[in-house]
């Protein structure tokens, strides 16, 4: 047996092949000795990780290229062998702010550029009217959420550091925090958004897979230091966690699957609102109203599971475009080397190919990705805020 290792995760359901490798026993079969440690912050996670108290980490895809990059923080280098999960979030609106811009929408609600110039009209207004900015909740500067919103804002005219504000809040405290009107609004992995629309605290505004039809969430996430050091362990836990999203996939194991993430010591919400994000069903409002996407939350499915370094190269292109990071054909190429499908095909016994220079995400607005030219692909968007 291999172990004891140490893994951190966030209570969210893109933890799901994390937490059923281990509580399945796929981890075992694989002769690893894994505990699971429940935190609440990103930064906890982070910090844990990168000074050797965690093994390997449910991890924000984003945070593991700052982490490589020193930005934000100290340097320490990350590798990324297993992607977690593909989308997962939604934007989620309190009744007052959804009450707000369906007064202002023109055209299909479901429309993020709709919704977009409709959410810059109720901005416009507000300030017309000396009110208080409106306040949106995410889970860390380094966050896909954090992308996500900004993304969405600006094609509709918002300048997310300018016209609003965002706030920085563990995954656990947004229903809260939406429910006692300290933000306006929020944009969070699931569980939290059915949560709060089960509350009758907020509408679902969004699903991101409206926004980005494949964004890199979170990863498996180990230091650059201890991979090397433990290359087997490392491919062993590469395995877990493909026969994991493998049987989370299967929709005769679903039950089983949200009844394991439901236990108190791993996500702690009904059974019910988990299968209902792993079926891609989501209630979308306190009246009831469905609604359904195949893309809600990538687990294994459409090759999600592995690491695409040009994923990786789109989010340091936002880190960029928002003035987290400068512009550097070298710190490009430490972003993409993060994200590793060499690992992954390894340890599966497959026969990798390379990533295409195509579109990474599939954006709802703006021209398509370009790797090799992130400075002109950048100058397509009105609104950003590069770094000198």
């Amino acid at each position: 047996m291999t172990g004891p290792l140490r893994i951190g995760f966030i209570p969210l359901v893109d933890a799901a092949a994390l937490i059923v490798a281990v509580d399945k026993g796929f981890a075992a079969a694989e002769r690893l000795d894994v505990t699971l440690v429940r935190e609440v912050s990103w930064s906890n996670v982070r910090d844990k990780l990168n000074i050797g108290l965690f093994d390997a980490a449910h991890l924000l895809a984003p945070v593991a290229i700052a982490s490589s990059l020193g930005l934000g923080h100290v340097k320490v280098p990350i590798v990324a062998s297993f992607n977690l999960g593909l989308n997962g979030n939604a934007i989620t609106v309190s009744p007052a702010l959804h009450a707000a811009i369906m007064g202002e929408i023109d055209g299909d609600p479901f429309d993020p550029m709709v919704t977009a110039l409709a959410l810059s009209r109720v901005v416009a207004a507000r300030r017309k009217s000396g009110a208080e900015p409106l306040t949106f909740g995410m889970t860390f500067p380094f966050s896909t959420h954090n992308y996500q919103l900004r993304f969405w804002m600006a094609a509709g005219g918002v300048d997310p550091d300018e016209d609003i504000r965002l706030v920085v809040l563990p995954p656990p405290y947004m229903v809260d925090s939406l429910a006692n009107g300290h933000v306006d609004a929020f944009c969070v992995g699931a569980p939290w958004n059915s949560v709060a629309v089960d509350l009758g605290v907020g509408h679902i505004l969004h699903f991101v897979s409206d926004i980005l039809v494949r964004a890199a969430e979170k990863v498996l996430a180990t230091r650059q230091e201890w991979s090397e050091k433990n290359p087997d362990t490392l491919a062993a836990l590469i395995r877990a966690h493909e026969r994991a999203a493998e049987f989370i996939e299967h929709p005769q194991n679903r039950a089983e699957a949200a009844s394991i993430l439901a236990e108190p010591e791993r996500i702690g919400v009904d059974a019910d609102v988990i299968r209902r994000t792993l079926d891609g069903r989501l209630k979308i409002s306190p009246d009831s109203t469905m609604r359904e996407s195949s893309r809600y939350l990538l687990v294994g499915r459409e090759g999600a599971a592995r690491p695409d370094p040009m994923q990786a190269a789109w989010l340091y292109a936002q880190m960029i475009r928002w003035g987290q990071a400068p512009l550097s054909p070298e710190a490009l190429k430490v972003a993409k080397a993060v994200f590793r499908p060499e690992l992954y095909d390894a340890a599966l016994g497959r026969e990798g190919k390379p990533a295409e220079a195509s579109d990474a995400v599939g954006a709802f607005a703006g021209p398509p990705f370009d790797a090799e030219d992130i400075a002109g692909h950048l100058a397509a968007f009105g609104i950003r805020h590069r770094k000198s």
